[in-house]
């Protein structure tokens, strides 16, 4: 049987592709399992710089396994524990990915829909192909996509991510960039290239700066504008105290290539 998670390295870059799209790339018990495994390992590997999430086949992720659900549902001693127990599990794989020190880049071909859309929104970045679709469509089928909805609205506006949710309407490639759902639309054929692109320009920085970045700009986008100010102000300046930094400083001022060890 093929892995329904392939993973990759190419050079300091971690590739993460969803293979299982006969069931649409589906966040199922086990490719749940299965990510949550390469996040943990991912986190203690200091040789990777960035993670890109893609898909085999055309659909992104479709969300949730919604037969295994199904079948789930009509297991008599499975009820609401089983079903709060797999949303709190999506929600920490979730969030894993926020805790990552790595950046993660979503490639996005296809659909991506209810969890598949949550996971493009929850990624630190995304790069779409021009044939990419992104809804919470829940609400079609009777299931308001109340998690997807917590990364949505931390991506785009409120009144935009209550239209999407209430009405089941999907955004086109173009629409999505738009709104902030993702930062670049590309033809088809490119959309491999473009990501690695962005992957590796992100790679070439100081890794020690990516890392408290990536963790100030969450953590400061959830406090009050003066609390932001002053935990920012804490994290610059431990930051400029970094040897690399000054080393980043100087080839700056001496206009060449900054000698950072880890580059």
């Amino acid at each position: 049987m093929e892995k329904i998670l392939i993973r990759e390295k190419k050079d300091n870059i971690e590739i993460l592709t969803l293979n299982d799209p006969k069931k649409l790339n589906a966040l199922s018990e086990e490719m749940l399992s299965s990510l949550e495994i390469a996040f943990d390992e991912i986190s203690k590997d200091k040789e990777v710089k960035v993670v890109i999430i893609r898909s085999s086949g055309r659909p992104f992720c479709a969300g949730h396994d919604l037969k295994q659900m199904q079948l789930a549902r009509q297991t008599k001693d499975l009820g609401k524990q089983y079903f709060s127990d797999l949303f709190k599990r999506c929600g920490r794989m979730m969030i894993s990915i926020t805790k990552l020190t790595q950046p993660v880049i979503a490639s996005v071909d296809g659909i991506a829909t209810a969890a598949g859309c949550q996971l493009v929104a929850t990624c630190d970045l995304a790069i779409a192909s021009s044939d990419a679709t992104f809804g919470v469509n829940g609400v079609n089928i009777g299931l308001f996509c109340s998690t997807p909805m917590v990364a949505l609205s931390r991506n785009i506006s409120k009144k935009k991510t209550f239209e999407m949710l209430i009405t089941g309407d999907f955004l086109n490639a173009s629409s999505a960039r738009s709104a902030g759902l993702v930062n670049n639309v590309v033809d088809p054929r490119d959309l491999n290239a473009e990501t690695f692109k962005m992957a590796k320009k992100i790679a070439a920085k100081l890794s020690a700066a990516v890392k408290v970045g990536k963790e100030a700009f969450y953590n400061q986008s959830e406090m009050d504008l003066e609390s932001a100010y002053t935990y920012t102000a804490e994290v610059m300046a431990e930051n400029m105290l970094f040897n690399d930094t000054s080393e980043g400083i100087n080839a700056f001022l001496e206009k060449r290539t900054p000698n950072w060890p880890d580059n």
